[in-house]
């Protein structure tokens, strides 16, 4: 092999070399970033200030959608206890926070897209410009404390709002 093809296959290496580290670099830098997590959510304005539960129906749930509005569901279901403690941390999370949550009952949600996400009850979703950003899963070991805790809840919905 001449000397001009190895010099040619050595800058080719180093080339990729170097793509290789800027390009890991830039990952590296990315994740620890968090350029690649879900950002925080910020609620319509309306939905903060003054705290209120509000029914909300599958027809209510789709105009916000349309509408692009970012705010809380609480999918709620009656006679269920795992419900009944959950409603009691929406309802001091919301007072505390000022934020108005709106209520929905499981079997409301046949009627709403939401349905398409959240396949359990009872559940907690940040929507964020009219998709669904994140909801506590009652299937979800990870989701379980903040069922049972009250500070677990909080913290669940600070790593998003």
């Amino acid at each position: 092999m001449s000397a001009e093809k190895k010099r040619q296959k050595g800058v080719l290496g180093l080339i990729i070399a170097l793509v290789a580290i800027l390009t890991f670099s830039v990952v590296f830098v990315g994740a620890v970033g968090g350029w690649f997590s879900d950002p925080k959510v910020k609620l319509s304005e309306e939905y903060y200030g003054d705290y209120s539960m509000t029914d909300l129906t599958g027809e209510e749930y789709e105009r916000l959608v349309e509408e692009g509005k970012s705010f809380v569901v609480f999918v709620d279901q009656g006679g269920c206890t795992t419900a009944d403690r959950l409603r009691g941390f929406v309802e001091k999370w919301a007072t505390d926070a000022g934020v108005r949550v709106y209520r929905m009952m499981f079997a409301d949600m046949k009627e709403a897209s939401l349905h398409d996400s959240v396949k359990y009850y009872p559940s907690f979703v940040v929507v964020s410009k009219g998709k669904p950003h994140a909801w506590l899963r009652a299937d979800a070991d990870e989701d379980a404390d903040a069922y049972n805790d009250y500070d677990a809840f909080v913290r669940w919905v600070g790593e998003r709002l």
